[in-house]
C-alpha cells in the first residue's frame, strides 16, 4: 500500500485534485473550498489551509474523495502521489 505523504499542506492538495476537476471556488480564512461535477452530482470538499495537514484531517479527506469518485483509497494514493 503506497504511504500517505506527511508533509503536503492544503493549498498543495488542492492542486492535486484539479486531475479530478475539483476547482478552488472560494478561499476563506484558514479553510480553502473545492467543487467538482466529477459523476453527476456536485462534490464540494472543504480543506484546511494549513501547512502541514494533520494526517487523520488528510486520510478524511481522501476517504472523502475516493468514495465521491469511485475508487479506493489506495487506489486515489497512489494516483496523487506517485
Amino acid at each position: 500500500m503506497p504511504k500517505i505523504p506527511r508533509d503536503i499542506s492544503g493549498m498543495e492538495l488542492a492542486q492535486l485534485l484539479k486531475i479530478y476537476g475539483y476547482r478552488i471556488t472560494r478561499q476563506t480564512g484558514g479553510h480553502i473550498r473545492l467543487s467538482t461535477r466529477y459523476a453527476e452530482e456536485e462534490h464540494k470538499l472543504t480543506i484546511p489551509a494549513h501547512n502541514p495537514l494533520k494526517i487523520g484531517t488528510l486520510n478524511n479527506i481522501l476517504k472523502d474523495v475516493s468514495d465521491y469518485i469511485g475508487i479506493t483509497k489506495e487506489e486515489l494514493v497512489k494516483i496523487l502521489f506517485k
